[in-house]
């Protein structure tokens, strides 16, 4: 079985380390563990990597969070890979710091990037992991909260949640949405 797993991020070193490249940061990390390196593919870094039998295509969208929609319906396409076996990976101003919440389907939430895959793929039936990032920010600094970089509280944490992560994504591919839901979701 394949899956296709998409970080939303930002290409660009100005986007490097910041809450709105938590996906991407995810997915480095995943890469990391297994000893696989992303190369620079059609509208995304991509790598592969097997584990329990499945394999699991890891992509780091190159069209900007915005226009994410373009990237994960060519390697849905390119990788056959149907829509029950996508999971994006996003942040999330609505939940609080490190929190991870696995979806099985749902809106946009206000995020540009699913509101722009949603447009793109036509539906809104494909799995989400969202990362809370916090809405600890003064009213009209939205923007400089998303895209700046962690606090020195939050990178205390931050390891530990994104290992959490990755757990969640492997989980997803080897044991399903609702057993990972219910191991993850109230962690």
């Amino acid at each position: 079985m394949k899956y296709l797993i998409a970080g939303l991020g930002n290409i660009g070193e100005e986007y490097s380390g910041t809450r709105h490249n938590i996906g991407y940061t995810i997915l480095d990390a995943l890469a990391s563990a297994s000893n696989v390196c992303f190369q620079d593919t059609r509208l995304a870094f991509s790598t592969s990597l097997k584990y329990k039998s499945r394999i699991f295509v890891l992509i780091k969208p190159t069209t900007y969070v915005n226009l994410s929609g373009r990237a994960v319906h060519y390697w849905l396409k390119k990788e056959k890979v149907p829509l029950d076996r996508l999971l994006v990976v996003v942040d999330d101003l609505a939940l609080p710091f490190g929190t991870l919440r696995l979806r099985p389907h749902g809106g946009d939430g206000g995020h540009n990037g699913l509101a722009h895959i949603n447009q793109i793929l036509g539906t809104q039936q494909y799995a989400r992991l969202r990362f809370g990032i916090g809405n600890e920010y003064f009213p009209g600094s939205q923007v400089k909260h998303v895209l700046g970089e962690w606090t020195e509280e939050e990178e205390r944490d931050l390891d530990d949640r994104i290992k959490v992560a990755t757990e969640i994504i492997l989980s997803f591919g080897a044991i399903g949405m609702e057993r990972t839901m219910n191991q993850f979701n109230n962690r």
